[in-house]
C-alpha cells in the first residue's frame, strides 16, 4: 500500500483555466509550454500567471489564495546593481618605478610588460604593483 501524499496540480488547473478564457494570449500558452517542459515556472512567471488569473471571473478564490501562498513561499533573488566603476589610470609612481628600473636595466623584460601594460592604459593589479615595487629595492637599491 502506497501511502505518499498526492498533491493536487493547483498550477495546471489555473493554467487551464485562464488558457480556456482566452485561448489566444501567447503569455498563457507560453508558460503552459514551460509547465510542461520543466514541471514548474520561476517566481516571476508564477506572478504573471496570477494577474493574468485574477482577471478570469469565474476562477476559484481558493485557487487564486493558493497560487499566491506558492508565491510567497519561493524564495526571491536579487540581483546585485552593476557599481559604475570610474576608470583606474594608472598612478605616476608605477610609471616612474618602471622608468628609474628602465634606465639602469633596459632589457627587463618583465618591468617592460609593465611599462608597455601602462602605456595602454591599463592598470597594474595590486600583486603586479608589489612586484613592480619589489623589483625596484632590488635593483636600485
Amino acid at each position: 500500500m502506497n501511502t505518499s501524499k498526492k498533491s493536487v496540480d493547483i498550477i495546471g488547473k489555473i493554467l487551464d483555466a485562464t488558457y480556456r478564457h482566452n485561448p489566444d494570449a501567447l503569455f498563457v500558452m507560453s508558460l503552459m509550454h514551460q509547465y510542461e517542459e520543466r514541471g514548474s515556472l520561476s517566481k516571476k512567471q508564477l506572478e504573471g500567471l496570477f494577474q493574468k488569473a485574477q482577471k478570469v471571473k469565474d476562477m476559484p478564490p481558493s485557487w487564486l489564495a493558493t497560487l499566491d501562498a506558492t508565491i510567497k513561499k519561493m524564495p526571491t533573488r536579487y540581483k546585485s546593481v552593476a557599481e559604475k566603476t570610474m576608470p583606474v589610470l594608472p598612478e605616476n609612481k608605477d610609471e616612474e618605478l618602471a622608468d628609474a628600473i628602465l634606465a639602469k636595466y633596459p632589457g627587463h623584460k618583465r618591468v617592460l610588460f609593465f611599462k608597455n601594460k601602462l602605456q595602454h592604459n591599463d592598470p597594474l593589479s595590486q600583486p603586479e604593483q608589489a612586484e613592480l615595487s619589489r623589483f625596484h629595492k632590488l635593483l636600485l637599491k
